[in-house]
């Protein structure tokens, strides 16, 4: 101290020394190199692009190893202890909470002493032949323990016998050609039904409304293999023993069957399991195509109507019922023993809190469940979704927060109807109903290998399309070409073919209960086919034992690439949603959006001129409500390019009305029967679950109305729909208006 004392005198008393020490001081200040703060603009670019340089194809193919050794369905040990493992690397990633959620859910198991099979039988009731009790196990994999055989979960129990019919695709279409125009019964037969174009548990309810007793379900290599392409494994078409596995249920939205529209935890009512939502009345089972020749070539009756009818097996695809000739006196028997039970399930929830605005959430969930190894699906959504979280974990370890919170989600049982997502968003509803500003859909990551498929709301369109041009195309001939390139040039938009095609949201994966119940905008992104020239449903070994790590490493994306641009575009569209200060939407694109939807179904109900006459019926209203909701949007993203964005209240209210926009579309009575699917512009098919259709419950009440008994009926209940999407969309541009 005494030290300090005498130096500060000595300086005082030369002020010469003081004024030569200040003068080099400021001149030193003045001519050093100016440190600039960085502007939030470049604090942003920079975060963003560290994210997507830290994404890594090796970790996603390490993930995706890691996650597929074993088989994890839902329910069982080993998807439990994949939860943990899930679990704690999201804790070591640096996420601020993680935890398991569990419900109890009715789940759905072979009878592991009374195998399920089919029988052809003769005149006595002895079994001929016999269906295969499981798939060959692919190489390598012969060791493995815990393989469930093929099965449709949730089928009813039953050992029906009757003649056999073919129904072709079991499409509501097929069943009226055959008892409409071709005159064939279906009631108390077994029918025999290909896999393709539809949702199974939509054939198996057609099934159901024709009165047969029991459906089996086939591949048919016309559906299952490529041209041209072995069988796995040195292939990657579907092997003759391989069946494809899959629920039955018809849920429509409502979650575990016994705990409809609540969250299935240890206090709440349960129905009875034979009371439960959705679940077939009839036996159900899948085969594979070896065993589905022995089936079809015996068949009699008249010949398929036409080319459509007829797959690729050396088989004449005669309708029934019964078989021809000798074998006339012959029958099928079903045996099946399935079994339901309420069963823990388990979802990994991490939580990424947000800065600025906490309480506003950006939801990024896909499932971890699978049938078997689930080499494609779910497992490259898995790995993907694990590698967005370690880079935004990594982020969050160098300082960075997002301004919004970011919650991360592991799905479990969405094999056996969305179970696992849709309870946490019925025990989550309230807030989230107030809080989600949007859910990203991270199931498989790839679904073939040719282009990009994107499903989402109109609000997304924008930003995916911009953040494309961001992205390089990983196609092979589009070297530094960006994947909005290589999209658009492989994927035009049909009704404008300047911009690349993005589908409806329909259903089929875990997205279902956040936008079609819940309004919160949601989009999907992933890999896919050629649209145009792959004639072959989905991927071929889909749902089989044949879905493994080699699958993927040796045929669909050998160097991971196509992987990492899904997680890149994935991860960016979650950064943009949680970081950026205006919420990415675009209302502008949803009114276009809904011009295109109301002309379709005009166009669909001028079919019927007379009858828009007769009963008159006048979409009018509808148009008028569209045309407002257009202005109503163009008006406010013209007030959204002038608000203050100094002003945080300001920016929160125009953000409030954009989170809200896709709520406003929200019904709460429901579509007509399907009281879960409350979005009136859009909503999963009601003859094909997957599907999306827009005004749904115009279409609906449309559909097949010429065979309605009381026409005056039919089309009030038109009227009624029509009114009903009017007001909701002139009630959704009213939210848009300034706020008073």
């Amino acid at each position: 101290m005494a030290r300090s004392k005498a130096t500060l005198r000595t300086w005082l008393s030369c002020p010469g020394l003081l004024a030569c020490f200040l003068l080099g001081f400021l001149a030193g200040w003045f001519t050093k190199p100016t440190e600039k703060t960085p502007k939030s603009s470049d604090v942003y670019q920079n975060v963003r692009q560290k994210l997507v340089a830290e994404m890594k194809a090796e970790n996603i193919k390490q993930f995706l190893r890691s996650f597929t050794k074993l088989p994890h369905l839902a329910g069982t040990e080993q998807n439990l202890l994949l939860a943990k493992q899930i679990e704690g690397q999201w804790k070591e990633f640096g996420l601020d909470s993680v935890e398991l959620v569990h419900y109890d859910v009715l789940l759905s198991y072979p009878n592991e002493t009374q195998p399920n099979y089919i029988s052809v039988i003769d005149d006595q009731g002895n079994e001929i032949f016999n269906t295969s009790l499981f798939e060959p196990p692919p190489q390598g994999y012969e060791n493995v323990t815990d393989i469930l055989p093929p099965y449709n979960a949730f089928s009813a129990q039953g050992v029906p016998e009757a003649d056999l019919v073919y129904v072709n695709y079991g499409r509501t279409e097929d069943f009226f050609k055959l008892e409409r125009e071709m005159g064939i019964n279906c009631t108390g037969k077994i029918v025999i039904a290909r896999y393709g174009k539809i949702f199974r548990g939509n054939k198996v309810k057609n099934a159901i409304l024709a009165g047969a007793r029991g459906i089996i379900l086939y591949s048919d290599p016309a559906d299952y293999c490529a041209p041209g392409v072995d069988a796995y494994p040195d292939g990657w078409n579907l092997p003759g023993g391989g069946a494809q596995r899959g629920n039955v249920l018809n849920l429509n939205g409502a979650g575990d069957p016994l705990t409809p529209g609540y969250p299935a935890k240890e206090y709440t009512f349960r129905y009875k399991v034979n009371e439960g939502v959705g679940i077939p009345k009839i036996p159900v089972h899948p085969i594979g195509y070896h065993d589905a020749e022995v089936l079809l070539r015996a068949m009699g009756g008249p010949a398929a109507p036409d080319s459509s009818w007829k797959g690729s097996l050396n088989v004449s695809y005669n309708i029934g019922p019964g078989f021809a000739d000798n074998s006339s006196t012959r029958k099928v028997r079903m045996h099946v023993h399935t079994n339901n039970e309420i069963t823990r399930i388990y979802n990994v929830i991490g939580i990424l809190r947000g800065a600025v605005e906490p309480d506003r959430y950006i939801i990024l969930g896909g499932h971890r469940d699978s049938w078997v190894f689930g080499g494609i699906d779910p497992t490259t959504g898995a790995a993907v979704l694990q590698e967005i979280v370690r880079s935004f974990g990594k982020m969050k370890m160098e300082g960075w927060r997002p301004k919004r919170t970011i919650i991360f989600a592991s799905w479990d049982a969405e094999e056996f109807g969305l179970l696992g997502s849709t309870e946490w968003a019925e025990e989550n509803a309230r807030v989230l109903q107030e809080r989600a500003v949007a859910y990203i859909n991270t199931d498989s990551s790839i679904e073939g290998n040719y282009t990009l498929r994107v499903d989402c709301t109109p609000l997304l369109y924008k930003l995916v399309y911009n953040l494309t041009k961001e992205i390089l195309s990983p196609d092979e001939s589009y070297e530094n070409k960006s994947l909005y390139e290589s999209w658009l040039e492989k994927d035009p938009a049909t009704e404008n073919n300047s911009y690349p095609r993005i589908n409806k949201l329909g259903s089929g994966s875990d997205f279902e209960a956040y936008f079609q119940r819940l309004g919160i905008a949601s989009g999907r992104v992933r890999y896919t086919k050629n649209r145009k020239a792959d004639k072959f449903s989905n991927y071929p070994v889909y749902h089989t034992v044949y879905e493994t790590f080699e699958l993927v490493e040796k045929f669909y994306d050998p160097t991971f690439k196509k992987q990492l641009t899904i997680a890149q575009l994935r991860g960016k569209l979650v950064y943009e949603l949680a970081d950026s200060q205006v919420i990415p939407f675009d209302c502008r694109d949803y009114g276009e959006a809904l011009k295109g939807y109301s002309n379709r179904i005009y166009k669909l109900a001028k079919k019927h001129e007379e009858q828009l006459k007769r009963y008159k019926v006048s979409f009018d209203p509808l148009f008028s409500a569209v045309v407002n909701f257009s202005k109503a949007a163009a008006e406010f993203h013209r007030r959204l390019e002038q608000v203050d964005k100094k002003d945080p209240v300001a920016v929160r209210i125009m953000n409030d009305q954009l989170m809200f926009i896709e709520r406003a579309f929200i019904d709460p009575l429901g579509l007509p029967g399907r009281k879960f699917y409350r979005h009136v512009i859009f909503a999963p098919s009601s003859h094909n679950k997957y599907a999306g259709e827009s005004f749904p419950g115009i279409y609906d009440a449309m559909f097949d109305i010429e065979s309605k008994a009381d026409q005056h009926e039919a089309w009030e209940e038109v009227k009624r729909q029509i009114s009903i999407a009017a007001f909701t969309v002139q009630a959704a541009a009213g939210t848009l208006k300034e706020v008073a």
